[in-house]
């Protein structure tokens, strides 16, 4: 059988190795051309084999490669704008999914009197805010989380927490800033919102510190606990944080901050804000604290001892309150310094306000209530009040004429009712005038005519004229600020001959000089000022800078600086000169318009004032003197705005501060 099979075979092939190209059935071999072993087998002819080659042609490999090049430049591009320009933004983002620094806030400053009574202090606050970020993005989740706040926060409208949501940009860096909610929670509502803030994403109830400025142990003559408001100006307040401060102080401050606003709270703000610390965090997916990953603490505010005495500055308003009471009237300042270095002992201005109100964080209305009231309680009086000195200026006038040597101290002039230049006539306020008068008498009983001598001149005699009036009234610290360590120090006014041609376009007339010898005219000075150069006279012919700080501690009580206290000027007047002034503001009180003031345990030296302001209403009331006389311990300055004469409204009023302080008071030291 094998062998029949083999012989047909041989027939058809001579080498059963080869296969022959033969013709093609359907892409075979033909069944009756092969081997019957082999396998069939595909053989492309010449045709194919061409039509398979030009299907790869070159125009099109370029295209492909010019598509491919611009698909990797585009991912490229959009990679680098994503790492590049925005990867701040996506690495906070991504970060803040997992890992969050937070600000450790510090414990603001305290600020003591000079006995260490706190006069601010911190309380517990609870403090409401947002993180956008973590906020649900859709409205409806917010709305529901909104709702339930509102409902806490005695039914606050959701839509207010949803225009704050609105207000920040949702792809900015802000996002991850606390956005302020409400502050001064109730302790009860505190603690439901505490349990309900677990489950809202983005919501959270801070502990934080808010200021308190009551004054405690102090009582009043019935032995009851008083609240004083006098303090206010001093202190100041703090307040939220504005939007242009947040810009001007950039990232020492977050949006939910309490800053200093005025006062001692502004003045120093960097000493009593301390340096925040940082806590690094993980948080979950509802932005929730789950991990503490590193700690940096805080380091505390610096704590102030002021030199005010709060017993001191509690007893000046009383009697400020109470004078004001009688006369029915609402506006007055008080300084008290000590002569010897510039300490201000106490300073009251009247009328007042309560800046708890402010710490707490005032309404609208309670804030239009004071700002458009008119007395304007926000207004510190003795620091910003600009007023005419009327005859406190007197001292200045004869220090500069007996240096000047315009005058000896026994040089005389004729007072017998004032002075006529032409139509003109300028007065005493006697009637008939007050004879003779040298240099302590014209202080003591405040002689204008003398002033007008000194000042102007008259007929031959040839007096300090208008410049060297502004020199010696600059010398004395007139007309620019004193440098005091509290926000919103005026300079006062002091008019000249360029001034006058200029704003008024008038020439000076030897009547603007007399004006200006008196204290009247265009001359303006603030309560501080008058009490800084009757402390010329007090310390021994020293100007000195009034400070209200009188030592700088850490948070801990730890000595940190003292102030320092060189003087402004001295030894611009001779000491016999400043020995013959204090003669006459001595006589003030022994033989003057200050007499009532010998009552005072100790001597008393001093000077009234009764300034024109207005042709309608009544003119100022001032006293400025100091006490003891010998060995002066402090300088006490009075103004009562509208008060009539100085003798009678403001001489009182030093009178029973006076008697206190070396009387009871000094029985308590």
């Amino acid at each position: 059988m094998i062998a029949e099979r083999y012989q047909k075979t041989k027939k058809n092939f001579s080498d059963p190795f080869v296969i022959k190209s033969g013709k093609l059935k359907d892409g075979f071999i033909n069944s009756a051309h092969r081997s019957p072993w082999a396998e069939d087998a595909f053989i492309a002819d010449t045709k194919e084999r061409e039509r398979i080659g030009r299907s790869f042609e070159n125009g099109k490999l370029v295209t492909a490669g010019i598509f491919v090049f611009l698909l990797l430049s585009l991912l490229l591009a959009r990679s680098a704008w994503l790492q590049i320009v925005k990867g701040e933004y996506y690495y906070s983002a991504a970060e803040g999914n997992r890992i969050r620094v937070e600000r450790i806030e510090p414990k603001r400053g305290v600020i003591y009197d000079r006995f260490r009574r706190p006069l601010a202090r911190n309380r517990a606050n609870f403090m409401l805010y947002f993180i956008p970020f973590d906020l649900p993005g859709g409205f409806e989740a917010r709305h529901e989380i909104f709702s339930e706040l509102g409902a806490v926060l005695d039914g606050i409208d959701p839509q207010v927490f949803e225009d704050l949501y609105n207000s920040i940009p949702a792809k900015s860096l802000e996002a991850y800033q606390p956005l302020f909610a409400a502050d001064n929670i109730e302790y009860e509502k505190a603690m439901k919102l505490y349990l309900l803030c677990d489950n809202w994403p983005g919501v959270v109830l801070s502990s934080r510190t808010n200021r308190d400025y009551s004054v405690f142990g102090l009582k009043n003559e019935k032995s009851e606990d008083v609240f004083y408001h006098s303090l206010s100006h001093v202190l100041g307040y703090t307040g939220k944080i504005s939007k242009s401060e947040l810009d001007l102080y950039g990232r020492e401050y977050l949006p939910i901050d309490y800053i200093g606003k005025t006062g001692l709270e502004y003045f120093w703000e960097n000493e009593l804000k301390g340096r925040s610390g940082k806590k690094e965090i993980e948080v979950d997916a509802l932005g929730k604290e789950k991990k503490i990953i590193s700690v940096s603490e805080p380091e505390d505010g610096h704590n102030l001892v002021l030199s005010l005495d709060a017993m001191m500055q509690t007893r000046l308003e009383e009697s400020l309150k109470k004078s004001l009471d009688e006369l029915k009237l609402a506006k007055a300042s008080a300084v008290i310094m000590d002569p010897a270095n510039g300490e201000i002992l106490a300073m009251v201005s009247l009328p007042a306000y309560d800046n708890n109100v402010f710490a707490r964080g005032i309404s609208q209305k309670e804030y239009s209530a004071l700002s458009e009231h008119p007395d304007q309680p926000l207004f510190s009086r003795a620091v910003s009040g600009e007023y005419p000195s009327g005859s406190t200026i007197k001292p200045v006038m004869v220090a500069a004429a007996l240096q000047e040597k315009i005058v000896s101290e026994n040089t005389n002039f004729l007072s017998n009712g004032g002075i006529r230049i032409g139509e003109w006539f300028f007065p005493d306020w006697r009637a008939g005038g007050h004879g003779q008068t040298d240099a302590r008498k014209a202080i003591a009983q405040s002689v204008n005519t003398y002033f007008y001598y000194i000042g102007g001149g008259y007929e031959d005699f040839r007096g300090l004229g208008i410049d060297k009036i502004i020199e010696y009234e600059r010398l004395f610290g007139l007309g620019s600020q004193l440098g005091i360590d509290i926000a919103g120090e005026a300079g006062g006014f002091l008019p000249t001959r360029e001034w006058k041609e200029k704003t008024k376009g008038e020439r000076w007339y030897i009547g603007d000089t007399y004006h200006l010898s008196i204290g009247q005219g265009d001359l303006s000075v603030t309560p501080l000022q008058v009490a800084a150069y009757t402390g010329v006279f007090a310390g021994n012919g020293k100007l000195r800078r009034p400070h209200l700080v009188k030592e700088i501690l850490t948070g801990n009580d730890e000595p940190v600086r003292t102030a320092e206290n060189d003087p402004i000027r001295e030894n611009f007047i001779d000491n016999y000169n400043i020995h013959v002034v204090r003669e006459g503001m001595r006589q003030t009180v022994t033989d003057g318009s200050a007499r009532s003031l010998q009552s005072v345990p100790v001597p008393v030296a001093g000077k009234t004032g009764t300034a024109q302001w207005s042709s309608k209403k009544n003119t100022h009331a001032w006293f400025t003197g100091f006490a003891p006389y010998d060995n002066p311990e402090l300088v006490i300055t009075i103004l009562v705005e509208e008060g009539g004469e100085g003798s009678s409204t403001a001489v009182p009023i030093a009178r029973e501060f006076l008697e206190w302080y070396f009387g009871e008071y000094k029985k308590m030291q």
